[in-house]
């Protein structure tokens, strides 16, 4: 099993917390880490759900690629090479992420 996390929004909707510098899932909303920490935190190092950091790729804008290794590591970092939506996204993962072909991909928003 391998995780997929979705953090391409351009930071819109949450006017003016969310910026298109800083978007809703680099923003820490619920304490001291950002919304894709916290989705993170919630998916590895617990026994049932046995996924690790490297199990993790993050797809994101290419704008946001540096925000996201700075705030996660170990964690894979794909970068759209243009933003399009949710299902461009998840097929852009899964024909870039190299898994076993019988692997389970669980696909999650960072927010």
């Amino acid at each position: 099993m391998y995780a997929v996390i979705l953090a391409g929004g351009g930071g819109t909707r949450l006017w003016p917390l969310s910026r298109p510098e800083t978007p809703k899932p680099f923003l820490p909303l619920l304490g001291e880490q950002s919304l894709l920490e916290l989705t993170v935190e919630r998916l590895v190092g617990h026994s049932e759900l046995p996924l690790r950091r490297d199990d993790v790729t993050v797809v994101t804008d290419r704008r946001y690629a540096g925000l996201v290794r700075d705030q996660l590591s170990g964690v894979h970092v794909l970068a759209e090479p243009v933003g399009r939506n949710t299902a461009a996204a998840i097929a852009l993962a899964t024909l870039a992420i190299d898994r076993p072909a019988d692997d389970v991909m669980v696909v999650l928003p960072a927010d």
